[in-house]
Protein backbone atom coordinates (compact mmCIF):
# COMPACT_ATOMS: atom_id res chain seq x y z
CA UNK A 1 0.00 0.00 0.00
CA UNK A 2 3.14 2.60 0.40
CA UNK A 3 4.45 1.83 -2.54
CA UNK A 4 1.46 2.61 -4.68
CA UNK A 5 1.53 6.05 -2.85
CA UNK A 6 4.56 7.07 -3.70
CA UNK A 7 4.30 5.99 -7.15
CA UNK A 8 1.08 8.14 -6.94
CA UNK A 9 2.89 11.19 -5.72
CA UNK A 10 5.53 11.33 -8.62
CA UNK A 11 2.88 10.97 -11.81
CA UNK A 12 0.31 13.62 -9.76
CA UNK A 13 3.31 15.95 -9.54
CA UNK A 14 3.64 15.19 -13.75
CA UNK A 15 -0.01 15.81 -14.17
CA UNK A 16 -0.36 18.86 -12.00
CA UNK A 17 2.93 20.27 -13.77
CA UNK A 18 1.57 19.89 -16.88
CA UNK A 19 -1.71 21.23 -16.20
CA UNK A 20 0.05 24.34 -14.58
CA UNK A 21 1.96 24.81 -17.85
CA UNK A 22 -0.61 24.17 -20.24
CA UNK A 23 -2.27 26.97 -18.11
CA UNK A 24 0.49 29.16 -18.76
CA UNK A 25 0.84 28.74 -22.23
CA UNK A 26 -3.28 29.39 -22.99
CA UNK A 27 -2.71 32.87 -21.89
CA UNK A 28 -0.33 33.89 -24.90
CA UNK A 29 -2.85 32.50 -27.56
CA UNK A 30 -5.89 34.32 -25.75
CA UNK A 31 -4.14 37.19 -25.50
CA UNK A 32 -2.87 37.36 -29.39
CA UNK A 33 -6.58 36.73 -30.33
CA UNK A 34 -8.08 39.39 -28.45
CA UNK A 35 -5.58 41.80 -29.70
CA UNK A 36 -6.20 40.31 -33.28
CA UNK A 37 -9.90 40.90 -32.67
CA UNK A 38 -9.74 44.14 -31.33
CA UNK A 39 -7.52 45.15 -34.76
CA UNK A 40 -10.17 43.94 -36.70
CA UNK A 41 -12.52 45.97 -35.09
CA UNK A 42 -10.43 49.40 -35.91
CA UNK A 43 -9.72 48.28 -38.84
CA UNK A 44 -13.53 47.44 -39.93
CA UNK A 45 -14.44 50.79 -38.66
CA UNK A 46 -11.41 52.21 -40.44
CA UNK A 47 -12.82 50.92 -43.77
CA UNK A 48 -15.77 52.80 -43.24
CA UNK A 49 -14.32 55.93 -42.98
CA UNK A 50 -15.78 58.65 -45.21
CA UNK A 51 -19.04 56.99 -45.25
CA UNK A 52 -21.86 59.65 -44.92
CA UNK A 53 -23.79 60.06 -41.89
CA UNK A 54 -27.63 58.96 -42.28
CA UNK A 55 -29.81 58.09 -38.99
CA UNK A 56 -30.65 54.82 -38.62
CA UNK A 57 -28.37 53.88 -41.62
CA UNK A 58 -26.20 50.51 -41.61
CA UNK A 59 -24.60 50.56 -44.93
CA UNK A 60 -21.82 52.29 -46.75
CA UNK A 61 -24.16 54.56 -48.32
CA UNK A 62 -25.15 55.86 -45.11
CA UNK A 63 -25.03 55.05 -41.32
CA UNK A 64 -25.44 56.41 -37.49
CA UNK A 65 -22.32 56.05 -35.23
CA UNK A 66 -24.24 52.99 -33.29
CA UNK A 67 -24.24 51.20 -36.62
CA UNK A 68 -20.38 51.67 -36.62
CA UNK A 69 -19.88 50.34 -33.40
CA UNK A 70 -22.56 47.44 -34.52
CA UNK A 71 -20.45 46.44 -37.61
CA UNK A 72 -17.36 46.60 -36.75
CA UNK A 73 -17.78 44.38 -33.54
CA UNK A 74 -20.17 41.84 -35.71
CA UNK A 75 -16.57 41.72 -38.21
CA UNK A 76 -14.82 39.27 -35.02
CA UNK A 77 -18.40 37.62 -34.45
CA UNK A 78 -19.44 39.85 -31.18
CA UNK A 79 -23.40 40.84 -31.41
CA UNK A 80 -23.82 44.28 -29.74
CA UNK A 81 -27.48 45.83 -29.63
CA UNK A 82 -28.08 47.94 -32.24
CA UNK A 83 -28.54 51.17 -30.34
CA UNK A 84 -26.18 53.50 -28.42
CA UNK A 85 -27.66 53.89 -25.62
CA UNK A 86 -28.18 49.76 -25.56
CA UNK A 87 -24.49 49.78 -26.46
CA UNK A 88 -23.32 51.27 -23.74
CA UNK A 89 -24.75 49.55 -20.99
CA UNK A 90 -22.68 45.79 -22.38
CA UNK A 91 -18.80 45.15 -21.13
CA UNK A 92 -16.67 46.58 -18.49
CA UNK A 93 -16.53 49.95 -17.56
CA UNK A 94 -13.41 51.92 -18.32
CA UNK A 95 -12.27 55.37 -16.78
CA UNK A 96 -11.54 58.11 -19.33
CA UNK A 97 -8.02 57.87 -17.79
CA UNK A 98 -7.77 53.82 -18.87
CA UNK A 99 -8.80 54.20 -22.34
CA UNK A 100 -7.30 51.31 -24.51
CA UNK A 101 -7.59 50.39 -28.51
CA UNK A 102 -10.51 48.87 -29.16
CA UNK A 103 -12.97 50.60 -26.07
CA UNK A 104 -16.02 51.67 -26.88
CA UNK A 105 -16.72 55.42 -25.48
CA UNK A 106 -20.20 56.79 -25.29
CA UNK A 107 -21.74 61.21 -25.07
CA UNK A 108 -24.05 63.37 -24.39
CA UNK A 109 -24.52 65.04 -27.41
CA UNK A 110 -28.07 66.08 -27.33
CA UNK A 111 -30.07 68.93 -25.00
CA UNK A 112 -29.74 66.47 -21.85
CA UNK A 113 -26.23 66.21 -20.31
CA UNK A 114 -26.78 62.78 -19.17
CA UNK A 115 -27.87 60.66 -21.68
CA UNK A 116 -26.00 58.78 -24.27
CA UNK A 117 -26.51 59.71 -27.61
CA UNK A 118 -22.96 58.96 -29.47
CA UNK A 119 -20.61 56.54 -29.60
CA UNK A 120 -16.73 55.64 -30.93
CA UNK A 121 -14.45 53.67 -30.93
CA UNK A 122 -10.65 53.62 -29.64
CA UNK A 123 -8.47 53.59 -32.32
CA UNK A 124 -5.18 54.69 -30.87
CA UNK A 125 -4.14 55.58 -27.63
CA UNK A 126 -1.52 58.23 -26.57
CA UNK A 127 -0.46 60.97 -23.92
CA UNK A 128 -3.75 63.04 -23.86
CA UNK A 129 -4.24 62.08 -27.41
CA UNK A 130 -7.13 59.59 -27.12
CA UNK A 131 -8.22 58.40 -31.16
CA UNK A 132 -11.63 57.55 -31.82
CA UNK A 133 -13.70 56.51 -34.86
CA UNK A 134 -17.52 57.46 -34.98
CA UNK A 135 -19.95 58.57 -37.33
CA UNK A 136 -20.39 62.40 -37.14
CA UNK A 137 -23.35 63.93 -38.38
CA UNK A 138 -21.11 66.48 -40.75
CA UNK A 139 -18.49 64.70 -41.63
CA UNK A 140 -19.60 60.92 -41.90
CA UNK A 141 -17.30 58.74 -40.26
CA UNK A 142 -13.91 60.25 -39.50
CA UNK A 143 -11.63 60.68 -36.21
CA UNK A 144 -11.08 62.37 -33.61
CA UNK A 145 -9.67 62.98 -30.12
CA UNK A 146 -12.01 62.37 -27.22
CA UNK A 147 -9.32 64.84 -24.93
CA UNK A 148 -10.67 67.83 -27.64
CA UNK A 149 -12.41 70.33 -26.01
CA UNK A 150 -15.84 69.24 -27.81
CA UNK A 151 -15.52 65.79 -26.80
CA UNK A 152 -14.21 66.14 -23.64
CA UNK A 153 -17.11 68.18 -22.12
CA UNK A 154 -19.40 65.53 -23.59
CA UNK A 155 -17.74 62.14 -22.11
CA UNK A 156 -20.02 59.81 -20.64
CA UNK A 157 -18.64 56.71 -20.05
CA UNK A 158 -16.64 54.02 -21.93
CA UNK A 159 -16.97 50.02 -22.16
CA UNK A 160 -14.50 47.30 -22.64
CA UNK A 161 -16.43 44.74 -24.82
CA UNK A 162 -12.71 42.21 -24.89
Amino acid sequence: MLQRSHRFVPIFLQLLTIGYLLGLSSCSPSKKIRSQNIQQVIDTAKSYRGTPYRYGGTTRSGMDCSALVYLSFRSVGVTLPRTTEDQSKIGKNVPKGKLAKGDVVFFATGNRRRKVTHAGIVTQTGRGNVQFIHASTSLGVTEDNVFSNYWSGRFIRARRIF
